[in-house]
């Protein structure tokens, strides 16, 4: 870059944002495409929808089947909601690290979705404690 020319100066963040990245474990230096935020996010979303269709819709209609072979269903849920929410941290840092702005409005989206992973996983574990 020749001296006369003025580098592009990124814009101030907020501190709640800088305490997000930390949480996120974004370093300084780490940047993302948005077009990569948006594929992870695409990724993320199709595991969950995965996730959500065994849950809800193959499992129970194949519970006969599933509860003979010595409850696979709920460690088959502990597995896909293990996906799922690796999926969604991972799409929630490249968000973060895109500076995308929609972060705030995904990190609340996935939150929530990690919320309702938390509470299905238990509703799991419990299962396979009875």
């Amino acid at each position: 870059m020749r001296i006369d020319e003025a580098a592009p100066v990124a814009a101030p963040r907020s501190n709640l944002d800088e305490a997000m990245r930390r949480l996120l474990r974004i370093r300084p230096d780490e940047e993302q495409s948005a077009a990569g935020a948006r594929s992870a996010f695409s990724k993320s979303l199709l595991f969950t929808t995965v996730r959500c269709m065994l849950t809800y819709v193959l499992l129970p209609v194949l519970r006969p089947v599933v509860d003979l072979s010595g409850g696979v269903g709920p460690v088959l849920g502990l597995v896909v909601s293990l996906i799922s929410a690796v999926a969604i941290i991972v799409s929630m840092r490249r968000f973060w690290a895109a500076d995308h702005r929609a972060r705030w409005a995904y990190t609340a989206v996935g939150g929530g979705i990690l919320v309702l992973l938390v509470v299905q996983s238990s509703l799991d574990v419990l299962a396979l404690l009875d």
